[in-house]
């Protein structure tokens, strides 16, 4: 079955032009378009898609509203949000994650990264842009800058496997879940396992948590 997608942006061309990138990807539906935050949840509600994709910026609600009404902590029956953007700027990216985002893009992303986006967030998974992720890093982890780490996973509950930290290692260099097995060769439900398990031990809310936390360690910087 497709995966059914709402598209919502307050730009007639943004909207069309995800929406031809997205219905040509093979297993993917766009079923219905918002043209601002009020209606992407009415939208969301009375259809109830896979995924939601949303633009930051839109008139009446903007997308981190959105984000929070349809997918954070709590909400009932809650759908997958996908945040699609041409500003990176890290409130916006951390903003997102914390209401419940499955995903954190840029516009400029490129047709390959946003049908994995879709596909990770209908599967339960989260997709945030490799570019973003490695400059989060850079800014976040390593000496004290004066500005609070937004990572809350400390010492791991238990004992890290060697495996696990390859892992950590390759998300800590901004690799999505299908690079990471193709590097370690080991399946791509193993490394998903792997992530999962990870979040556990080091009460990570998401992947980027876990990057800032291998970073802060050097693992990212191990070699391959």
């Amino acid at each position: 079955m497709s995966i059914r997608v709402l598209v919502a942006d307050d730009q007639e061309i943004v909207r069309t032009g995800l929406r031809m990138i997205l219905d040509a990807q093979p297993g993917i539906e766009v079923i219905a378009e918002a043209e601002d935050g009020v209606q992407a949840v009415t939208l969301a509600r009375e259809l109830h898609p896979d995924v939601c994709l949303v633009d930051i910026r839109m008139p009446r609600a903007d997308g981190l509203q959105v984000t929070r009404e349809l997918a954070a902590a709590g909400v009932v029956d809650p759908i997958p949000v996908v945040v699609i953007t041409t500003f990176d700027l890290d409130e916006y990216v951390y903003a997102a994650l914390r209401h419940g985002a499955r995903g954190f893009l840029l516009k400029n992303a490129g047709p390959a990264m946003l049908n994995e986006a879709v596909h990770a967030a209908a599967r339960g998974d989260a997709l945030i842009d490799p570019a973003v992720t490695v400059r989060l890093i850079s800014r976040f982890a390593g000496p004290p800058t004066g500005t609070p780490s937004p990572s809350t996973a400390n010492a791991p509950t238990a004992p890290l496997t060697a495996r696990e930290d390859d892992v950590l290692a390759a998300v800590a260099r901004g690799l999505g879940n299908t690079e990471i097995a193709g590097q370690l060769h080991i399946s791509l439900s193993t490394v998903k396992t792997h992530i999962a398990s990870l979040m556990a031990k080091l009460d990570a809310r998401n992947r980027v948590e876990l990057a800032i936390w291998a970073a802060e360690r050097g693992l990212g910087q191990r070699p391959e």
